[in-house]
Formats: C-alpha cells, structure tokens, sequence
C-alpha cells in the first residue's frame, strides 16, 4: 500500500506488514495505511495476516507525534481505537502474526484480532501505560477487560506487568508461540483453515458475539476524546 504498510496478496490471503523505523512506531500515517490495507482486504474478500517487521510488531504509539501536545496526543488515540474497534469487527478473520515485541498500542491490536501467534524469543509483550505516566484511557481498559484473562487484567491494566511470550499465552495477549522461523508459515495454515469457514456464518457471529462490547467501545471512544488522562 505504502512504505508504511506492505500489502501482499497470495492464495486468497492478504499479508499485511508494518514497516515503521525500529519501534514500528504508530502514527497517523501508518493508521491511514492500515485502515486502506483493510479496505483493500475487504475488497479482496480475504483472510488477513497483519504483521511487523523482525524483532518487533509494534511498540505502540509514535512518540514524536504523541509529544506534540495533548490535542495531537488525544487525536492520535482516537484514530488508534477506531482501528482496534474496526478490528474487533472486522468481517473476515484476522491472524496477528507477533514479530517480536507489543507493547501498549501494538498490544492493543493483538487483543482486537481474531488469532494471536508470537514467536520465541527474549520479547516484551504488554501494557506500560502506567508504567510511563499515562492513565489507562477507558477503551484501553474495556479492549483488556475483554480479551485478558481475568486473573492478569489488574496485573496488566493497573500493574504495567510485561509478559515473555510464553507468559502473554497465559495472560491472553497471544494464543500461541512458534519458532521464529514458523512464524508466516503458521499464519500461512491458520490463514488456509479460516478460508475454510462460512464468511457470512464467520461475520454475523462475531458481530453478535460481541455488540455489548462494540457498543460500550464506542461509548469509550467518545468519552476519551473528551478526557484521556494523559498524565497523573
């Protein structure tokens, strides 16, 4: 699509690949990019495989856009839950392949798709809101409160905890974990076996499963454009 985000089509299976400096920082370039690659995947009527690059999927939010002021910062979140939120619905499935470290909004995404798998490796996953200053924003909290396993939502949402990859299994953040050098071959499987699933069936049954918390993401995005709790 850009130079921000690859889009590679192949055997009914679009791979969609992040490619923003070393942080594969998100910014609202990168946004723009993704929501036109989900466009394009919609188009296309296929499975989607969203990726980073080697050693990092995402890092979270891009620092020199969120330093910018609390307007610029509130903005930039806001597009950043309106694409987890679309995620969440999206109505074809999608697999995160985790590349290496996700952390805070980069976390956030693995929390919105329908398949997670990471790789091995000395890799950080989780949220560090807390950790750098920023109060957990309210659809922060709900997209965590949804996906997490309970007994690590406070450890993640109010503790900051950070996860191996073996440890982000446990915690919900990832379904599973691979050798580094499996990571697209088993998205590539997982992505053949979904393509066997009734996309309507697949569609409507993910909408269903989840309008409470579709709806109460959108009530979230209103009320942080109103107040986000930057700092404290």
């Amino acid at each position: 699509m850009t130079d921000l985000v690859a889009y590679d089509l192949k055997d009914g299976v679009a791979t969609v690949a992040i490619n923003n400096g070393k942080a594969n920082g998100l910014s609202h370039d990168v946004f723009e990019a993704l929501n036109a690659a989900l466009d394009q995947a919609e188009q296309d009527k296929v499975v989607v495989i969203l990726t980073g690059q080697p050693g990092v999927f995402s890092a979270g939010y891009d620092l020199k856009e969120m330093q910018k002021g609390p307007a610029e910062a509130v903005a930039l979140v806001t597009v950043g839950s309106k694409l987890t939120r679309r995620l969440a619905a999206y109505p074809l499935p999608v697999i995160a392949a985790c590349s290496g470290h996700a952390i805070a909004k980069g976390a956030f995404i693995l929390l919105s798709v329908d398949h997670r798998i990471g790789i091995e490796g000395s890799f950080k996953l989780g949220l560090n809101e807390v950790a750098i200053g920023m109060t957990m924003h309210h659809a922060g909290i709900e997209i965590a409160r949804h996906r997490l396993a309970p007994a690590h939502f406070y450890r993640s949402v109010v503790n900051a905890e950070i996860y191996s990859p073996e440890g982000a299994v446990e915690a919900g953040f990832l379904d599973e974990v691979v050798a580094q050098d499996k990571l697209l071959e088993r998205a590539g499987e997982l992505a053949q076996h979904f393509k066997t699933l009734n996309m309507r069936a697949h569609r409507e049954t993910k909408v269903k499963a989840k309008a409470d918390y579709l709806a109460l993401l959108d009530r979230c995005i209103v009320k942080d454009a109103e107040n986000l709790g930057l700092s404290g």
